[in-house]
C-alpha cells in the first residue's frame, strides 16, 4: 500500500498541481518499477533467456526510471518544472518502449503480459500528470 495521497495531504509545499493525477503517476511508477523487476526475474527463468535478453533489459531500465520518477514527483519543495516535465517525459517514454517489447512475448509468458499492461497503465498515467502540468505552465 502507498501512502502518497496521506503524505502528499499533510505537505505545506503540495498543492500545486493537481493532486489526484500526482498521486496516481507516483503509485503508477513504483507499482510499474516492481512489475518490471519481477517480469526481468521471471523472464530469466525462462528456457530460452537468450530470446529474452532485449525484453529483460527494457524491463530493468523501465524499472529505474519509474522508480526515479516516483522518487522526484515525492519531492515537492522547490521543484523545477522544466526537470519534472523531462523527467515525468522520459517515464512515459520507457513505458511505452518496455510495454511494446512485452507486448511481443505476452502470449507465450503471461509474466510479460502483465507487465505490458502494468507499463501502458504508468504511461497513461504520466501521460494526465504531463497533460497537467502543462495546462498549470501555460
Amino acid at each position: 500500500m502507498f501512502r502518497a495521497r496521506d503524505m502528499l495531504e499533510h505537505h505545506k509545499a503540495a498543492g500545486r498541481m493537481d493532486r489526484e493525477s500526482l498521486v496516481r503517476c507516483i503509485e503508477s511508477c513504483y507499482e510499474c518499477a516492481q512489475t518490471c523487476a519481477m517480469c526481468a526475474d521471471a523472464c530469466l527463468a525462462e528456457d530460452e533467456v537468450k530470446r529474452l535478453a532485449r525484453c529483460i533489459r527494457l524491463d530493468l531500465d523501465c524499472m529505474d526510471i519509474c522508480v526515479a520518477t516516483g522518487n522526484a514527483l515525492s519531492r515537492q519543495v522547490g521543484l523545477e518544472p522544466t526537470i519534472q516535465r523531462a523527467q515525468v517525459e522520459a517515464c512515459m517514454e520507457a513505458c511505452r518502449v518496455c510495454a511494446d517489447e512485452c507486448d511481443k512475448h505476452a502470449k507465450m509468458h503471461e509474466h510479460c503480459r502483465i507487465c505490458s499492461e502494468m507499463c501502458d497503465t504508468c504511461k497513461n498515467a504520466c501521460k494526465v500528470l504531463l497533460g497537467n502540468l502543462e495546462a498549470k505552465a501555460a
